[in-house]
């Protein structure tokens, strides 16, 4: 799994280096006055710009829908006093891979995205982009609850069947691999960050030291396998190899009590979200656990995921494993709905504090858990059948679990001997 991440970086960077070679690159400017030979709106500008072109724009408010349809630059001239709103309209900016295949090496910086009907920042389809030092604010606006039941109606058709209930969230990768969202501030929107394979299959991107918060209705950084398959499953299919590392996620999904710090899903029968690697996070007073996975259906894939080196505070309970007490991190799979059990998944290098159950575990796949710190009362409960390997953890005191008071172990099948007798 190390080298996995390692591996994960290595092709972000080269990525990353890539987007920034370019031949003859023409600059464009954009000021509203339309001064200067500049363009007065963003869209003018990046519909004259050819490819691989620069598009700057000056600080300034502008009311508009940004599709991007081929390689440039947008860069804007900082979050603080560069805008655009998109009040009544769909999307903020719109990398539009879908309708347009094939497109990559897009780079959106140094902008607040404001008001949009439904995600602040939309990526589908596309490769090498990098969406960084942006404010994501106030969207998913057509977000209602008819009857008490979310919707998002207008959402574009690929995005209906699981959208509807918070509109896409502030930004949305889907069908997109090999790309950056990093230093980003992410709140105030439905949801947060979105990751998922409506379109395509979303792997090798980078999600790295965004600060999420405060998104009332969904999960700060989801990823989640919307892939529906009946059939044999294909590999490097759905979601995988991709890396969250450095967030901050913090107080989302409060108001519906349905969002986790981080959340891997695999909704559908079929869904495949696998290889992923969630380290160095901070997760605190989420509405759900700091770290949440869940599968649900028959021939799904949640297999091979590490959960590393995260610190984890004061989230809430999940009804899904059946916890009712804060929790840190719960791995669950339904498999009395059918799910297969969910196995290789290593939880490592994690610090939980302030919580009722650091760790809950309810798959009969059984699970590595190896060198984290539980300093609260119940470290690991284990809800399943499956072993839990524990053994090399911090149980709060130097006795060991159970010990006067140290943390203590729940249920059955958690190896804990030999355990650390210092903080890893």
């Amino acid at each position: 799994m190390v080298s996995q991440l390692r591996n994960h970086i290595i092709q972000i960077s080269l990525g990353l280096g890539i987007l920034g070679v370019s031949g003859s690159a023409a600059t464009l400017c954009v000021n509203p006055s339309g001064t200067g030979g500049c363009s007065a709106t963003i869209g003018v500008a990046v519909t004259a710009a050819a490819p691989n072109n620069t598009v700057t724009v000056a600080k300034g408010t502008y009311h508009e829908d940004v599709v991007i349809t081929k390689p440039l630059s947008l860069l804007g001239a900082g979050s603080q006093n560069t805008v655009i709103d998109a009040t009544g309209l769909s999307n903020g900016v719109n990398i539009d891979g879908h309708n347009h295949p094939g497109l990559s090496h897009v780079s959106v910086s140094g902008f607040t995205v404001q008001n949009a009907n439904f995600e602040g920042i939309l990526l589908t389809d596309s490769s090498f982009i990098t969406i960084d030092n942006n404010h994501v604010t106030g969207n998913n606006k057509r977000l209602s609850f008819p009857g008490g039941v979310p919707t998002c109606p207008g959402l574009p058709s690929y995005f209906v069947t699981f959208q509807g209930f918070d509109c896409g969230e502030g930004i949305h990768l889907s069908g997109v691999d090999h790309s950056t969202v990093a230093n980003n501030l992410v709140e105030n929107n439905a949801g947060g960050i979105l990751v998922s394979d409506d379109t395509g299959s979303s792997h090798d991107n980078l999600i790295s030291a965004n600060t999420v918060q405060n998104n009332p209705f969904d999960c700060g950084i989801t990823i989640a396998s919307h892939l529906i398959m009946f059939g044999p499953q294909r590999p490097l299919r759905g979601i995988y190899h991709n890396t969250i590392v450095g967030n901050i996620s913090s107080a989302n999904g409060l108001t519906t009590g349905e969002g986790a710090g981080i959340g891997l899903f695999a909704a559908a029968p079929g869904a495949q979200n696998w290889g992923n690697v969630v380290v160095g996070n901070t997760a605190t007073g989420n509405a759900l656990p700091g770290v949440a996975m869940h599968s649900h259906s028959p021939l799904q894939n949640l297999n091979d995921n590490l959960i590393a080196g995260n610190q984890i505070s004061g989230n809430g309970p999940d009804g899904d494993p059946g916890t009712t007490v804060p929790t840190g991190i719960d791995v669950f799979a339904d498999e009395a709905a059918g799910a297969a059990p969910i196995t290789g998944t290593v939880i490592t290098q994690n610090i939980f504090k302030g919580e009722g159950i650091d760790l809950a575990v309810a798959t009969s796949g059984g699970i590595t858990v190896r060198f984290n710190s539980f300093f609260d009362y119940v470290g690991i409960v284990n809800l399943g059948t499956g072993a839990v390997d524990a053994t090399l953890n911090w149980w709060k005191c130097s006795g060991g679990p159970s010990a006067n008071g140290c943390s203590t172990v729940a249920g059955l099948g958690v190896r804990t001997t030999p355990w650390l007798t210092n903080p890893f």
